[in-house]
């Protein structure tokens, strides 16, 4: 067996990811991405977080965060807080639709999932998960 390029992997691996996407996009028609729900799912997890702190852990851009936050807040699915101490800090908080939707989604993301990984054992799919964590770790 030939060894693959570096070109093979990248092209499978968006292959796949591009699957995800259209199957995500099919099922969950509320017209929301992955992104809204990874940033309604550090809310629900973390709580009122500071929009900054939101960006930092799910590695996205400030910019990026305030697009995916105002879409959140019009749809009535997060809110904005000022600091009690400091009027100037504002906090994203998700609210009860926001968590019913983050929900919905997750029941959705389990059907995609059985679906896209059903050929694949339990120990392929946690080493998959293992891989693509490691591959995202910063160089030493």
């Amino acid at each position: 067996m030939k060894e693959q390029t570096v070109f093979e992997i990248i092209h499978n691996m968006d292959k796949v990811t591009n699957q995800l996407i259209v199957g995500w996009n099919k099922m969950f028609q509320e017209e929301l991405g992955v992104s809204h729900i990874l940033v309604l799912g550090h809310l629900a997890e973390q709580g009122k977080s500071r929009p900054s702190d939101i960006a930092k852990q799910l590695g996205l851009t400030p910019p990026t965060l305030t697009h995916l936050s105002e879409k959140l807040v019009q749809k009535q699915l997060a809110t904005r807080l000022a600091d009690e101490h400091d009027r100037r800090i504002i906090y994203l908080a998700i609210t009860d639709a926001g968590k019913e939707a983050f929900e919905r989604a997750n029941e959705k993301g389990k059907v995609l999932r059985q679906q896209l990984f059903d050929r694949l054992t339990v120990e392929e799919t946690k080493q998959l998960l293992e891989i693509y964590q490691k591959l995202n770790e910063p160089n030493e």
